[in-house]
């Protein structure tokens, strides 16, 4: 009967992404008891067909602008689908937009790392929603640069409440934050824009011009470039006045974009809109900076979440698929793709929540704060850069089956690329190192003596080679990629020896440090056991 169904794998729903991931729960080993429940309920949460489903519908019926009513007035709206709502709904009620800046003792000294668990489960089911989250976490940093505006915005933020009515931020029960830095003309050269702003008195400004990028555009007030008189500032503009009425937004279109099509990406005009200034004159980028790092992390841990759930897939897929009267996850040679694959996923959360924690010790640690500083670009550079090549990789393991829209590969697949590109693409976290290298070179000392450290004896050798790639850099710019990466595999590396992570940790030192170049996944050659790989980071389901 061609009605039967037979050898398709199960959906991946029912299960617990939380306890199906020890890497995950080993990194959390430290967090309190309420915590690593919470982050249970939340795993299996993510797992759900309800939860599965709400992420399919997000990505399906996405973002309309409405520019005008019926009546011919400008309302400048953007309406998603009620499944986005549910998205949002969740992940601020489980702090993921303002847990790293909430008053209490509670997981003191652990925040960021907290809040990286959860944002990892989070994404792992759907990441286009965590724009506005994200940005809403990481624009708090920049407002720390005017103490009033902080004091005065910071607690509506912290309310753990989603309140997606068109109101003025005074009368609303929670408030999301977002950014508009690039122009058409400029792009990553912010420099280069053009949108003024002119004082009108009190702190207060007005600006003009456009964005050719601004996400999340129904976010409650923007952390905005405009060209003052003193130079390049940043100014906190509402959306929406205190009178309820429009503050000169003018939403041009919304972007067409390859993925994260849940979240909508604007083009927007000023018009004589309302600012107040953050921080110094003339010292936008400066400030926006501290914004800027957070959301760098974020798209690590997010990259890293991705990768997992892709990776999910395609063991789930090869355990249950039968080929040539054997099940796919019994063949030697996918065995070494999947296993070589898992090296990655492992490598880059471990270095991810790395990151995360050294935003919590830099306070008290000189060393993590070098860490923090000189591996920020570092780490977002080289998560990000592989989880499209790995997330096609596993689309190539279910076939075309994992190429169809259904899949949920197909998305994560096209999510892929945009955290790479986001806050800044491959070459301007290069540059970045270029010019932590060039300002403070002290940093790496520390950085290096905590790999080598990490390393042990198995990595003899590395930090040589790390000190002769910065020689280099120091004068050819254009071996910046080839530093930076050197620097993530060593320093993945270091932190899977860390934890200790045994064999998994001796692959990946033996297979990406060894300086061999290898351009597919598969390479692992019979000295490493690769199913014992698999099923040590990816437990079959009983």
């Amino acid at each position: 009967m061609t009605d039967d169904v037979t050898n398709q794998p199960p959906p991946l729903t029912g299960g617990n992404a939380w306890r199906g991931d020890p890497l995950l729960i080993q990194l959390a080993e430290r967090f309190s008891d309420p915590v690593r429940k919470d982050l249970d309920g939340l795993g299996r949460f993510v797992l759900t067909q309800e939860a599965q489903e709400l992420a399919r519908l997000a990505n399906v019926e996405t973002p309309k602008l409405r520019t005008h009513d019926r009546q011919g007035r400008r309302i400048d709206l953007v309406e998603f689908h009620p499944a986005y709502h549910a998205l949002m709904r969740r992940s601020v009620a489980n702090g993921l937009h303002s847990s790293v800046w909430e008053n209490g003792d509670a997981e003191i000294g652990r925040r960021h790392q907290v809040r990286a668990a959860r944002f990892y489960l989070t994404a792992e089911l759907e990441t286009g929603h965590l724009c506005p989250i994200t940005m809403t976490s990481a624009s708090l940093a920049a407002l720390m640069a005017s103490p009033k505006l902080f004091r005065e915005w910071a607690p509506r933020v912290t309310t753990r409440k989603y309140d997606q009515s068109q109101k003025p931020p005074v009368e609303k029960t929670g408030l999301t934050l977002g950014m508009g830095m690039t122009e058409k003309q400029g792009g990553t050269d912010v420099r280069a824009n053009v949108t003024r702003a002119e004082r009108v008195g009190s702190g207060f400004y007005r600006l003009t011009g456009h964005k050719w990028f601004m996400s999340a555009p129904m976010s409650d007030a923007f952390l905005v470039l405009a060209q003052a008189p003193e130079g390049l500032s940043c100014f906190l503009v509402p959306r929406v006045l205190g009178d309820g009425s429009g503050n000169g937004f003018r939403f041009q279109r919304l972007k067409d974009k390859l993925g994260n099509r849940s979240n909508a990406s604007s083009e927007v005009e000023f018009v004589n809109a309302i600012g107040e200034m953050v921080g110094e004159p003339g010292a936008g980028v400066k400030t926006i900076m501290d914004m800027v790092t957070l959301t760098r992390l974020d798209c690590a841990v997010a990259s890293s979440a991705i990768m997992r759930a892709g990776l999910a897939e395609a063991i789930h897929h090869a355990r249950h698929r039968q080929v040539f009267g054997t099940n796919l996850i019994e063949q030697p040679l996918m065995q070494r793709v999947l296993a070589d694959m898992a090296l990655d996923v492992a490598a880059a959360t471990a270095l991810s929540f790395r990151l995360a924690r050294s935003f919590d010790e830099a306070a008290s640690d000189r060393g993590e704060a070098a860490f923090a500083r000189a591996m920020t670009p570092v780490v977002k550079y080289w998560v990000c850069k592989i989880a499209p090549p790995l997330l096609y990789e596993a689309m190539e393991c279910l076939g075309g089956n994992g190429y169809v829209e259904e899949a949920p590969l197909a998305r994560y697949y096209r999510e892929a690329p945009v955290n790479a590109i986001w806050e800044g693409s491959g070459n301007v976290m290069a540059l970045d190192v270029l010019r932590v290298l060039g300002r403070a070179p002290g940093l790496f000392e520390e950085v290096l003596g905590g790999i080598d450290r990490d390393l042990g004896a198995g990595g003899r050798g590395t930090v040589g080679v790390l000190k002769a790639a910065m020689q280099v850099a120091s004068t050819d710019e254009g071996s910046a990629r080839l530093l930076t990466e050197q620097l993530a595999l060593s320093a993945a590396a270091a932190e899977l020896r860390r934890l200790g992570a045994g064999r998994i940790a001796d692959a990946f030192v033996e297979t990406r440090l060894a300086g061999q170049w290898r351009n597919t996944y598969g390479m692992l050659d019979s000295r490493h056991d690769a199913r014992m790989i698999i099923d040590t980071l990816y437990p079959p389901v009983n």
